[in-house]
């Protein structure tokens, strides 16, 4: 099916409604995904849906209004709104550009084998899924998917800011259980892993202190660390990379850890196809992106990225495809229980 661009404005305007019905329904203290004028809103989501390489910003903020809708209190209007999420993701599903569009199956490796976790959680532990992933591996479709089909909440990179920011909106500081204070203007998270900028001694020092001795990056893993085990208590969900496996591991809180991956061709296929790119820059860009992944876990963790003994489950995605692995994973998840 072939989308127009009335077509993408009335799904537009459907994701819109739906944000500002689970605001209703909520009330103020939990915010709205969508704060900007209705027009420029759905101008930027059109946008979005129309780009490739675009969608994953699209999927964290529909992964955000899920979040707040599964909290409706009232359960009629709580099954009304997720049946309406449930009618938009599907269609979101549906576009050419969409983040599902493009799998990472390779039929040669599709054999399934099963595998059972020990049962580690106790009846008042929450399920957390910890999920790393090689770049162009469908990681964060598998993850994104897979939160769905468990009806847990979804939390990535992009939504993670939204969350540090949503903590700001209710204070004006933040404080970790280490002591660190955040304010306002401090917890404006770039990529994680973004090339350093080039500083002056005196931007340094005014770093310093601002943050208590720790560069800024350093201030937001930590701040992130403690606000994963503060959710840890309080809800399940499923938490792309950000070192949480090591984190939770460290604070003796359950969960489970996998490590989704795909073979180097496969994943350039994926990426040059996604992203509309020749093969000598998808080739660097998975090289790059996937080196700045390992030294971030390490930096942080001391351990190897992607090694398999630091995993329950490392997942060849190219083996099962994006919808395979989804249920692959949430077979042994619930036998697991």
């Amino acid at each position: 099916m072939e989308y127009t661009k009335e077509m993408l404005r009335e799904l537009a305007e459907h994701i819109y409604d739906l944000d500002a019905e689970v605001y209703t329904q909520l009330g103020s203290s939990l915010g709205r995904v969508f704060t900007r004028d209705r027009e420029k809103c759905v101008d930027d989501m059109v946008e979005m849906m129309s780009v490739r390489g675009e969608a994953h910003f699209l999927r964290s903020e529909l992964a955000l209004i899920s979040n707040m809708a599964r909290t409706i209190p009232d359960k009629e209007v709580r099954k009304m709104v997720m049946t309406e999420y449930n009618r938009i993701l599907t269609e979101v599903n549906s576009l050419p550009t969409s983040f599902s569009s493009e799998d990472i199956l390779d039929q040669s490796l599709a054999s399934l084998n099963a595998l059972n976790l020990q049962n580690r959680f106790s009846q008042e532990d929450h399920r957390i899924i910890c999920i790393g992933r090689t770049y162009g591996s469908g990681g964060n479709e598998i993850g994104f998917k897979l939160a769905d089909a468990l009806k847990i909440n979804f939390y990535d990179a992009e939504i993670f800011s939204e969350v540090l920011k949503r903590l700001e909106a209710e204070k004006d500081m933040v404080e970790d259980k280490a002591g660190y204070h955040f304010g306002p203007k401090q917890t404006e998270v770039k990529r994680a892993f973004a090339a350093p900028e080039r500083r002056t001694l005196k931007e340094l020092m005014r770093e310093f202190s601002r943050y208590h001795g720790l560069s800024k990056r350093d201030a937001v893993f930590f701040n992130q660390s403690d606000l994963i085990c503060d959710m840890a208590e309080k809800e399940d969900f499923i938490v792309m990379g950000r070192c949480a496996d090591v984190i939770l591991t460290n604070n003796r809180i359950p969960h489970i850890s996998i490590f989704i991956t795909a073979p180097f061709e496969q994943r350039l296929h994926r990426i040059m196809k996604i992203n509309e790119l020749d093969e000598k820059h998808a080739r660097k860009m998975l090289k790059e992106i996937d080196h700045q992944h390992e030294r971030y876990y390490h930096f942080y963790t001391g351990r190897k990225w992607g090694n398999a003994v630091n995993y329950d489950l490392c997942v060849n995605s190219a083996a099962y495809g994006i919808e395979g692995s989804v249920e692959f994973i949430k077979s042994m998840i619930l036998r697991e229980r």
